[in-house]
Order: structure tokens, then C-alpha cells, then sequence
């Protein structure tokens, strides 16, 4: 996928989520049990709703994910990079 046209990719690894657009990944920690991300249901200038897939359940849940103190706790523009990014994906790779 082309980031450069707009779309950001989401995915994860054991303890940790990764956002990456644009050349940068920014990789931060998540829940334990966190198997994977399986849809995304909303993109909302750095706020995320999604599907995931936890190890310890059946059935997937439904998980909010707030990029905005993420990207200042790494004091990175929040408005120049998200700015350009018109949806999110889920890659696993």
C-alpha cells in the first residue's frame, strides 16, 4: 500500500501496536493479550475505533485507540502528521 496517498496502516506484535504512515512507525504498548487487529471500524483524526481479537476470548471486541497523546508524549506535530492520513488499514505481514 501506498502511504503516501493517504493511507495509514495499523497492525501489531506481542506486547505492542504499530501506526505507521509515511515513512514513520510509531510502535507503543498494548494489552497482553492482544492477538491482533481485525477491522477498522472508524478513523477520526487520530482516534480509532477497531475489531480485535484477543487470545483469551471466542469473539472479537470492540477497542478505542487515541493516537493524540501518543504522538505528544513523542512531541511530534500531531496536526502535520495526521493531517494528510484519509484512512487506516490493518496489514499484518
Amino acid at each position: 500500500m501506498d502511504d503516501t496517498m493517504g493511507t495509514a496502516i495499523l497492525s501489531s506484535f506481542d506486547k505492542y501496536t504499530v501506526f505507521s504512515y509515511n515513512g514513520k512507525k510509531i510502535t507503543f504498548r498494548t494489552c497482553d493479550n492482544l492477538e491482533r487487529y481485525t477491522k477498522v471500524l472508524l478513523w477520526d483524526n487520530g482516534y480509532l475505533e477497531v475489531m480485535a481479537k484477543y487470545k483469551h476470548l471466542d469473539y472479537e471486541i470492540e477497542e478505542y485507540i487515541d493516537l493524540i497523546p501518543v504522538l505528544e508524549s513523542l512531541y511530534m506535530d500531531k496536526n502535520e502528521f495526521l493531517k494528510p492520513i484519509k484512512e487506516v488499514k490493518i496489514n499484518y505481514v
